[in-house]
């Protein structure tokens, strides 16, 4: 059973081979997309039909990028669909028209880039040690020491620059928002509390309370999440969180967590106009379970 579970959680920390191929729209792909702050990788940033140069596009950066777009490219043969769901509310009008900027992930350090960083350093010493302790499969789930501070500075202050300096792109949080799933839920809800003057949303579909695989009632992660959000969750009025869960697999032990996080939420003064959060009967912890839901998140954060 664990065996399974680990496999659910570390789905996609497979990289793409070669240029993926959109149903819809068109990608630019940057290999290895170097940085002074983290391990470089491959960008992929991908267009709607009709992308015209004279306009200007939201953006919506996503984490695990080899995994949105291409199941030929995909370890497991599963996507998002993000372009053919993304392009097809364009197409209707439904939302406003952008782009999506997706980050492909590092094999070996991917839970040290999406693990909340200031959530880990409150944990006690000894908590941390056991933490980087932690082997799944013979290696260790924390590759390198937690990064993810790091991580968004990539994003804030080099990849953020490079694309509103390279794309027709509003560079405002009112149309900048981020998202992923599992520890890309952890991470997107970590960088609008970051920041705030950065990100005016973020889509955390299967968000991975727990931290890590065990969930065991004396798990000391969720706390100081959910302390850190208590404290850092930024000004209603101006931001949106959307957050969901299944009930399979992995997914299954998220709900009273979740719980949790929705009455930080409503006691700060987020209401159904500015936050969400969804329960999925029957979907699980996969690329196709966040498929079939991720309109909602889409159209939450830039529905017109």
């Amino acid at each position: 059973m664990k065996k399974r579970l680990t496999l659910l959680l570390l789905l996609t920390i497979a990289s793409a081979s070669a240029q993926m191929v959109p149903e819809t729209g068109s990608i630019k792909h940057y290999e290895k997309f170097e940085s002074k702050f983290i391990e470089p990788r491959n960008v992929d940033i991908w267009f709607p039909e009709g992308y015209n140069p004279k306009e200007q596009y939201a953006v919506l950066y996503m984490h695990d990028g080899q995994m949105l777009f291409d199941a030929n490219k995909t370890w497991n043969k599963q996507e998002w669909q993000i372009d053919e769901v993304a392009g097809e509310l364009i197409r209707q009008n439904a939302t406003k028209k952008f782009i999506v900027v997706g980050i492909s992930n590092v094999a070996g350090v991917r839970h040290s880039n999406y693990f909340p960083q200031k959530p880990f350093e409150s944990l006690p010493k000894k908590t941390q040690d056991s933490l980087y302790a932690l082997k799944r499969d013979g290696q260790p789930l924390f590759g390198t020491k937690v990064s993810s501070d790091n991580y968004l500075k990539f994003i804030v202050k080099e990849l953020k620059p490079f694309i509103d300096k390279n794309f027709s792109v509003k560079s405002g949080p009112t149309d900048t928002f981020i998202g992923g799933s599992s520890m890309g839920g952890l991470i997107s809800m970590y960088a609008v509390c970051e920041y705030p003057d950065v990100f005016g949303g973020a889509m955390c579909l299967s968000t991975h309370w727990p931290g890590v695989m065990e969930n065991e009632k004396t798990n000391p992660i969720p706390k100081a999440f959910f302390d850190y959000m208590t404290a850092n969750i930024p000004d209603p009025k101006v931001h949106k969180f959307y957050f969901d869960y299944g009930d399979q697999t992995l997914d299954a032990v998220y709900k009273p967590y979740q719980l949790k996080a929705d009455a930080i939420m409503e006691a700060i003064g987020y209401t159904d106009k500015n936050w969400m959060t969804r329960e999925f009967k029957g979907l699980d912890h996969s690329e196709t379970s966040w498929a079939v839901r991720v309109d909602q998140p889409l159209f939450f954060l830039l529905g017109l």
